[in-house]
């Protein structure tokens, strides 16, 4: 159920032009929970049918590896240390003593496991596989190919297998290749230290700070923790008890500890929606098109983007069918989306009160599985008009450029478009260099 009101309330929040995360976020408050988000994969959205005469014959894709386990254990160990510290005082209240017991619990279940795939993310990629191959199978017909490639995270392996296997189930004449090796990091996790750097801005970070120091107390939760909550607060962070507790609680979605533990019912839907708000300005500020870090985040995909250019024209020319399957991070397709400019989230402004109303959401984009998929279209080898879609999340997806066959494109305008958009920043660059 929750999964389906997740899908129900991304579907609405796309189409609305005034949007209020926290009206999401009292229906569920999982929606709240960023970039740990879990896949919105309980419906299926309804599909356009392409013009007449188009069949669908390749797919170029990179999607987010599945639902994982907190990547170290810092997060755990902050709030956890914080609690100890009060229990040793006999300052803890009963649900002091609770929710230190969950701490326990979820650390436990979580050791040796640290950034591992979960049972739910590896079903995750399997259901997005099997969708692909129901709704365009011709893609997959005969002997197809399927060339697979991911970063060597083991997390983005396993999603990986669990794609290919599962189209491999259902059709057994595939060619199927995998690879995962650090030669495809220049595209698959490309680290532009230029840009890198620019993250650092002191205006980002004073920006930054300024929207999150209204937004991260929570005095609330501290009698609701602690007997003498002056007392404690000497000892400990307030903030970053807050932060980590509730980064805690919204991880749990992805693990079996969700049905065990109940962290989440420790906020209230004020408090939910005042972290989302910087979660997602932090977000918008590292990763996406902010004049705070250089205007220019989201060009870290542009090796992505021209790769995936290149293997589409090494396809679309020839009698081949088939998929290009890529597989990594968040860090990676939310600024990919950010770049290709979907569903506007190519977004600028000065101003981060002004995210939330215009629909820059990034846990929209970057769910646990979250996938880009171009999905191409001809009618025989010899069509020299090829058209495309794009789906975010196997929602069809809007483009910056013009079309008279919406939500379909033709790959020439997009290719033309794209590839000039990167070379206008390439010598930008380059030009700022000298």
């Amino acid at each position: 159920m929750k999964r389906l009101l997740f899908l129900l309330i991304t579907i609405i929040s796309l189409s609305c032009a005034a949007q209020n995360a926290f009206d999401f976020i009292t229906k569920n408050r999982n929606f709240s929970a960023s970039n740990y988000c879990i896949y919105p994969d309980s419906i299926q959205p309804q599909m356009t049918p392409p013009p007449a005469g188009k069949q669908p014959f390749y797919i170029s894709h990179y999607g987010r590896h599945g639902s994982r386990y907190l990547s170290n254990r810092k997060g755990y160990d902050i709030p956890y240390n914080m609690l100890c510290k009060a229990d040793s005082m006999n300052q803890l209240t009963p649900i002091g003593k609770d929710v230190l017991h969950d701490l326990r619990w979820i650390i436990q279940d979580s050791e040796g496991r640290w950034g591992d795939l979960t049972g739910l993310g590896k079903r995750q990629h399997r259901h997005i596989a099997r969708r692909m191959s129901e709704r365009f199978p011709e893609v997959f017909r005969d002997s197809a190919f399927i060339d697979a490639r991911s970063t060597t995270a083991n997390r983005c392996i396993l999603s990986m297998g669990a794609a290919v296997a599962q189209l491999a189930a259902l059709h057994p004449r595939l060619a199927i290749s995998l690879h995962a090796s650090e030669q495809d990091a220049w595209y698959l996790n490309y680290q532009d230290q230029q840009l890198r750097d620019s993250m650092k801005s002191r205006r980002g970070n004073q920006v930054y700070a300024h929207f999150r120091q209204s937004r991260e107390q929570n005095p609330r939760l501290m009698n609701l923790l602690f007997i003498n909550p002056d007392t404690v607060s000497q000892m400990i962070s307030k903030q970053w008890l807050n932060y980590y507790l509730l980064k805690t609680a919204l991880i749990q979605q992805n693990t079996r500890m969700n049905e065990r533990t109940s962290l989440i019912d420790l906020f209230t839907y004020e408090e939910i929606h005042r972290f989302w708000q910087h979660e997602n300005a932090w977000w918008y500020i590292m990763h996406g098109p902010s004049p705070f870090t250089s205007g220019h985040q989201h060009y870290t995909q542009r090796k992505l983007l021209r790769k995936m250019i290149e293997d589409a024209d090494s396809i679309i020319h020839t009698d081949r069918r088939g998929a290009h399957l890529r597989f990594g991070h968040e860090t990676v397709i939310l600024p990919l989306v950010c770049l290709l400019g979907l569903n506007g989230f190519d977004f600028v402004t000065d101003d981060l009160e002004q995210l939330e109303p215009n629909g820059w959401w990034a846990c929209l984009v970057f769910p646990m599985a979250s996938n880009v998929q171009f999905v191409f279209y001809r009618q025989d080898a010899q069509d020299e008009d090829v058209i495309f879609k794009v789906l975010l999340n196997e929602q069809e997806a809007k483009l910056p450029i013009p079309t008279d066959i919406a939500p379909y494109y033709h790959w020439r305008d997009f290719r033309q478009h794209y590839l000039q958009k990167i070379e206008d920043y390439e010598l930008l660059r380059a030009a700022s260099a000298r």
